[in-house]
């Protein structure tokens, strides 16, 4: 079920509006450096793994920066598609990453490097870095407190992630319910003034 996910545009195009509402809302914050206003410095990337019919839009990263002169720093805003750096798209790490994970049926290294064209190289480092960064993370010591004592500190992310998908009652709701946590820390998204609920809009438990 999760391979086949990644071949979605609708997962694409989800991950995108969440993107898109927390650029808005960042926006019309003040920059956290000097107060100035914030304007958009998008960027366009090129990440991997996801299906050959994405939208381009879909690879711009959402960006800020101070508008005041003399400070013109950026700020970073929040994101479900972009998992940092990383070239392949957030759900492509998650999604791989816990399809690796799962004992004793997981996927064996050689396979998902034949099924997305990654490494085995890159993928033993996202496994190093769920087991050996994020799992002692202040970040994930937060989200641990707000989610069930059954998702543990062992098999990250393929516990949250299922635990999200259970949650959800449907594959492709907790794969974004999963993205959109590692994102932003919560489940719920502050909206643009006006807009409509993430519920309403996207059908995703809020």
């Amino acid at each position: 079920m999760l391979p086949e996910l990644l071949q979605k545009d609708s997962l694409f195009h989800l991950l995108f509006l969440i993107d898109s509402d927390l650029a808005a809302s960042k926006r019309q914050q003040r920059c956290p450096h000097c107060g100035g206003p914030l304007h958009q410095a998008n960027y366009f990337r090129k990440p991997r793994g996801g299906p050959v019919s994405i939208p381009e839009q879909y690879c711009i990263r959402h960006s800020l920066c101070c508008g005041r002169e003399g400070c013109r720093r950026r700020c970073t805003v929040e994101s479900c598609l972009f998992m940092g750096r990383r070239v392949y798209w957030r759900c492509v790490v998650l999604v791989v990453t816990a399809l690796r994970q799962r004992r004793p049926e997981g996927t064996s290294a050689n396979e998902l490097a034949r099924m997305f064209g990654i490494s085995r190289k890159t993928l033993m480092r996202w496994c190093d870095f769920f087991r050996d960064v994020f799992a002692g993370s202040m970040e994930w010591q937060r989200l641990r407190g707000r989610l069930s004592a059954c998702v543990g500190n062992e098999r990250l992310p393929a516990n949250l992630l299922d635990y999200c998908i259970e949650h959800s009652r449907e594959g492709l709701r907790g794969l974004v319910m999963c993205c959109r946590l590692l994102a932003t820390g919560g489940w719920k998204i502050r909206m643009s003034e006006g807009r409509s609920s993430p519920r309403r809009r996207w059908g995703i438990p809020g």
